[in-house]
């Protein structure tokens, strides 16, 4: 138990300050849903009544490489390696972001 003593503090910081990042990445994540769910619409209206062309298909094009299993598992790679930059509670503190996320 002396072992573990030092370390208690800094795992549970690590992982509330998880799980705090975690679920304000989800909570800002839905409000970027919303709101790109509601430029959507007003695009599609906008297009309906013929002020506005839109090109899908090369939306699409430029888009779906975003879209790509290496690029979404880089992305991630590059948030936790930002996050846990000097911090001696990573694995802590990403077990903590992940419960945020799953919880958020």
């Amino acid at each position: 138990m002396e072992v573990i003593q030092p370390y208690i503090g800094q795992l549970t910081f690590g992982g509330l300050a998880g799980f705090a990042v975690g679920y304000a990445i989800k909570t800002v994540g839905r409000w970027v849903a919303i709101g790109l769910g509601l430029v959507f619409v007003v695009v599609q209206v906008l297009a309906s009544m013929g002020y506005i062309n839109v090109d899908w298909t090369r939306i699409q094009r430029d888009v779906e490489p975003l879209l790509q299993q290496e690029h979404l598992r880089g992305a991630w790679d590059a948030l936790v390696r930002v996050l846990t930059t000097n911090l001696p509670f990573g694995g802590a503190f990403v077990a903590g972001l992940l419960l945020g996320l799953r919880r958020g």
